[in-house]
């Protein structure tokens, strides 16, 4: 992603067990150590089989809520179609010392998709666009509110101009093409239940079956254009006509020319934000590249 900002605040492993003997003593022995620190939070992997998921900034923990609001939802929801998600086992609280609520969650393994080529992840497309049919149902009234993830595009207009003069030359013209259709495509009237965060780093691969679906911070409800752009971002141009196939009796045209608006936004802010030697900066050019294969109405064969 776009580079990190500094933590507001970092734990170490002592601070780390302090918070698990508050909220979990019975794992407070277990082995730890750290094994990523993102964006919004950093994970300490406990044992062979659970992860505690701490925020490291305060615009990141009201995330770690919605997770633990959400996901106990949604992780039935996506079981009954043999996709894993991070369903928390625990729902940790301030303390006096550390002021947000963190998490353990399963640790599950695989490798993220991010770390497949395009041509190969085709073999899992049928499988995600079953997640997402089982994921994309009407969410209750409660549902975690977003205020920039499956909203109405033109919500997002300015920022995606501001992001423009950003976006390599060769790489502009497609990406604001994409949007300006997304833009005049019909809006949505959905109100679903949607990832809000569905690129290939959230997306992990055991063997060649789609194993789970993680990273559920921005889950909220709305338009389930906004999930659809990881057509773009995960597949080639055979794996997206494999997905879209998969997904034929659920969502029109009009959604998929959002879902590709989508995509290029998402691509903007890798191109624009992320560090050259950035692994996710390789990813916004490779899905501004997608967004040449063809407009977004052209229909995959049967």
């Amino acid at each position: 992603m776009p580079t990190s900002p500094a933590a507001e605040r970092s734990l170490d492993a002592e601070e780390v067990r302090l918070l698990l003997a508050h909220g979990a003593p019975h794992l407070v022995h277990r082995p730890l150590r750290l094994v990523n620190e993102g964006w919004d939070n950093a994970t300490w992997r406990l044992g062979e089989d659970l992860a505690v998921r701490i925020p490291r900034r305060a615009l990141a923990a009201p995330l770690i809520e919605h997770e633990q609001l959400a996901l106990p939802i949604i992780g039935r929801m996506l079981d009954a179609v043999g996709v894993r998600t991070p369903v928390p086992v625990v729902n940790g609280r301030a303390t006096s010392e550390f002021p947000w609520s963190w998490s353990v969650v399963p640790w599950i393994p695989g490798v993220h998709a991010l770390e497949l080529s395009r041509a190969h992840n085709t073999v899992w497309a049928v499988e995600l666009a079953t997640a997402l049919g089982a994921l994309h149902r009407t969410a209750p009234t409660d549902a975690p509110r977003n205020p920039v993830r499956g909203i109405p595009l033109v919500q997002r207009d300015e920022r995606l101009r501001a992001l423009l003069p950003h976006v390599p030359d060769d790489l502009r013209s497609c990406i604001e093409s994409a949007w300006v259709a997304g833009i005049t495509a019909s809006a949505s009237t959905e109100r679903v239940w949607i990832h809000g965060d569905l690129h290939p780093g959230n997306i992990v691969i055991a063997g060649d079956r789609l194993s789970a679906l993680i990273d559920f911070g921005d889950v909220t409800a709305g338009d389930p254009a906004y999930d659809l752009a990881v057509a773009w971002m995960a597949f080639d141009a055979e794996g997206r006509a494999v997905f879209r196939r998969a997904t034929a009796d659920r969502y029109d045209d009009a959604t998929w020319i959002r879902a590709r608006a989508w995509a290029a936004s998402v691509a903007a802010i890798l191109l624009a934000q992320s560090d050259d030697r950035d692994s996710y900066r390789a990813l916004g050019q490779s899905t501004a590249m997608e967004l040449l294969a063809g407009a977004a109405t052209a229909r995959p064969a049967p």
